[in-house]
């Protein structure tokens, strides 16, 4: 584990105090999972839109086409 030195203003430090109190856990654990929570929807976001590049329209289209004409299921509607 690295130890890492953080500037904070004191009004957004005091809220995460509070914040952390509340969920019952230190304020480098709240830190630590908050950027963890970041650092995956930054990957996330990265590893989509590689996946969109790899996308055909065409075969998006094929596929779409072999779903049955048929009306919504129930709670399905628009």
């Amino acid at each position: 584990m690295s130890t890492l030195s953080l500037r904070l203003p004191n009004s957004l430090h005091e809220r995460i105090r509070r914040l952390a109190e509340a969920e019952g856990v230190s304020i480098n654990q709240f830190i630590a999972t908050a950027v963890a929570e970041k650092t995956a929807a930054l990957l996330t976001d990265e590893y989509l839109s590689q996946r969109a590049r790899k996308g055909s329209r065409t075969k998006f289209e094929r596929a779409l086409e072999r779903i049955p004409n048929r009306p919504a299921d129930r709670g399905d509607e628009l």
